[in-house]
């Protein structure tokens, strides 16, 4: 008898939601984790181009590490669109205004661009502090290495 493929379909999917505690973590691993999880590899049902992942929330993004000297080093471009319009921001610059758009952007930039990554964004929630509103969803705490 010969085997197909399996591929599998978003009805028969069983999505489940995750809750990662960043406090004291690195915030490479965090968003490692974070993108596995929000992709759906961790799954043996696994199909790249239909969304097998799961919600994932992260709490504590304000007390998130970085190893050497990348908060003063660390730097992120973004472009106005005008003529001399290139910002730069630092790591410890954007973590002082907004202490969840730096994990945002680790984890977004792990996700692959297009129809399909825009979908799989949505599932991510990210939190500075230790409160957030997904009890109904029961999430299942990840520990990171």
């Amino acid at each position: 008898m010969i085997q197909k493929t399996f591929m599998a379909k978003s009805p028969e999917i069983d999505r489940k939601c995750y809750l990662i505690d960043a406090k004291d973590k690195i915030l490479g691993k965090v968003a490692t984790k974070a993108a596995v999880l929000l992709r759906g590899k961790h799954k043996t049902i696994f199909t790249p181009h239909v969304d097998t992942g799961d919600m994932v929330v992260i709490i504590n993004a304000e007390k998130i590490k970085v190893t050497g000297k990348k908060l003063q080093q660390k730097e992120y471009k973004r472009y106005t669109g005008y003529p001399s319009g290139q910002r730069t921001v630092t790591l410890k610059e954007m973590l002082q205004k907004s202490p969840t758009q730096a994990m945002h952007l680790a984890v977004s930039r792990m996700i692959p661009p297009g129809p399909l990554g825009n979908k799989i964004k949505t599932k991510l929630k990210i939190y500075a502090g230790d409160q957030h509103p997904h009890l109904a969803q029961k999430p299942i705490s990840v520990e990171i290495k």
